[in-house]
């Protein structure tokens, strides 16, 4: 993420700014932060896991979001754009422009903002009471790493490679094998 011209921003502001800005910016305590374009295999991998989520909660009351839909996680001052993140509660239809109530959220990572996503945005998103998972992809290798909450509110890591075969996203109840999700990653 890159610094913006905008800063000291209200919640408000910032919405505003955003539904005209052809740049699309994420929120921290009032500073709007530009974010930078995604590579072929982030892409792929995010579309890939937004498809196979979206045929699996097809007909529920779940809804899958990618990449053009905010999270806010109100207790910290933040508004982010997760790569993937699935809602089922649905207070979140009241709000179209964002989302607070996710029970997973899924980051893509990359190179520039792999750090951010493991810490401080991991630590925000501790923060929304209704998470349940937490993913991170790797583009550089077949890794999916989920961290849950478990029923004493900690979250623990579960991992899985070509040798597990298959990943499970166990907050909305979805397997799959590995390789349909790192389909046409080179």
């Amino acid at each position: 993420m890159i610094a913006s011209p905008q800063s000291n921003l209200s919640t408000t502001d910032y919405l505003e700014l955003e539904a005209e800005s052809p740049t699309k910016h994420e929120y921290i305590d009032g500073m709007a932060y530009a974010m930078a374009g995604a590579t072929d295999e982030h892409v792929t991998i995010a579309l890939n896991l937004a498809t196979l989520l979206r045929s699996h909660v097809r007909g529920s009351n779940c809804r899958v979001y990618m990449a053009d839909m905010k999270v806010h996680v109100e207790a910290r001052n933040r508004f982010y754009y997760p790569d993937v993140m699935v809602t089922c509660d649905p207070r979140d239809r009241n709000t179209p422009l964002y989302k607070c109530f996710p029970k997973l959220i899924v980051e893509v990572l990359s190179d520039s903002t792999e750090a951010l996503d493991r810490g401080d945005k991991f630590i925000d998103y501790q923060a929304l009471e209704s998470l349940e998972e937490y993913i991170l992809i790797s583009t550089r290798h077949q890794r999916v790493e989920g961290f849950r909450r478990n029923a004493a509110g900690l979250w623990v890591l579960e991992y899985y490679t070509p040798e597990t075969t298959t990943f499970h996203l166990q907050s909305v109840g979805f397997s799959d094998a590995l390789a349909a999700l790192y389909e046409d990653v080179d």
